[in-house]
């Protein structure tokens, strides 16, 4: 087996055997690095190709000392995206969640519920009212009026991967006035 050094010039040219060499050596200190961060083993698996693919692409930067430590450096930084990623979709679920629940018209019977949904509709009516109109347009049909896709799209004279866009664009604009509209209170 050759040393380190001579797998890394092997692999930087491109030689597969040594590439896969240096992946043999280096995987469970790898996986060790990672299961410090993250506890669910196929994550593992999936962060541990992400850090195995990065060193492939750059290797040919790496700068002869401490391989070790620079395969553990970008273990932890991986490790650390997916945390980052992982906090930040979960947030972004909860607010989408709230958003959507709050467009829910719900069968009400008691007084008190007619005016929470009342309340509620006045609410995004006001949000929806400071976003682009275009944005605010295709919301108000999707969600108050409960219009399909085809049927805005066939109304505005555009596709449905149109009214889908605006769609996503209006979502993620009023999630951001939720978001701050929530801050406030």
């Amino acid at each position: 087996m050759l040393n380190e050094s001579e797998l890394i010039k092997k692999a930087v040219k491109g030689d597969e055997k040594s590439f896969a060499q240096i992946v043999d050596l280096y995987k469970n200190y790898v996986f060790a690095i990672i299961l410090n961060f993250v506890k669910d083993y196929s994550e593992v698996e999936n962060i541990a190709q992400e850090v195995f693919l990065q060193v492939y692409l750059s290797l040919p930067a790496y700068k002869a000392n401490n391989f070790k430590g620079w395969i553990g450096r970008i273990a932890t930084n991986k490790s650390i995206d997916w945390l980052r990623k992982k906090r930040s979709k979960f947030k972004e679920e909860v607010l989408e969640e709230e958003l959507l629940d709050s467009f829910n018209i719900i069968n009400t019977n008691t007084p008190e519920e007619l005016l929470i949904k009342k309340e509620r509709e006045r609410e995004i009516t006001k949000l929806c009212k400071s976003i682009p109109p275009i944005y605010e347009e295709t919301i108000v049909k999707f969600y108050l009026h409960g219009k399909s896709y085809e049927e805005i799209a066939r109304e505005e004279g555009v596709t449905v991967k149109t009214i889908a866009s605006r769609l996503y664009r209006g979502k993620n604009m009023l999630r951001e006035k939720w978001r701050e509209h929530n801050e406030t209170l």
